[in-house]
């Protein structure tokens, strides 16, 4: 099967480009992670790496290695920031697999036991709320 080309138009581009606003909470050389508008917990946030990649099936193995040790950074953080139970990490490859953004992207969403994840409803959180979680990351991180 032949994969559809790369749209540097992707919102997770623009926000990279900076012609979108994101919440960021961490940023190395190959990564970029910021919390996720539509959150299905809080504290959800998403790694993406800078070099163009739709997703796992085309992106290099050192973009994909930068991705998994920042996601890794990443969830030690959320778990210490929420107190969290656990963490959960996803990664949807095409349409077929729940892909909605075609730019590489790995979710990490702090758990707790007993307490669902929210639907994936398409409404955005309230900013504030956003910039509260990120303030919680960033300092967890900080003290990592």
């Amino acid at each position: 099967m032949i994969q559809p080309a790369y749209d540097p138009d992707n919102v997770f581009a623009k926000i990279l480009r900076g012609d979108m606003p994101a919440h960021k909470l961490y940023e190395d050389a190959d990564t970029f992670a910021f919390m996720d508008i539509m959150p299905r917990g809080n504290g959800h946030c998403l790694v993406i790496p800078k070099k163009p990649s739709r997703n796992i099936l085309d992106v290099d193995a050192d973009s994909l290695a930068g991705v998994m040790a920042t996601t890794q950074k990443l969830a030690r953080a959320v778990m210490k920031a929420f107190s969290a139970d656990g963490v959960t990490v996803q990664q949807f490859n095409e349409a077929a697999g729940g892909q909605v953004v075609f730019h590489l992207h790995v979710h990490i969403i702090p758990r707790f036991d007993g307490v669902s994840l929210k639907p994936h409803t398409g409404q955005m959180e309230d900013q504030a709320v956003l910039a509260a979680n990120a303030e919680k990351i960033r300092a967890a991180l900080g003290s990592a």
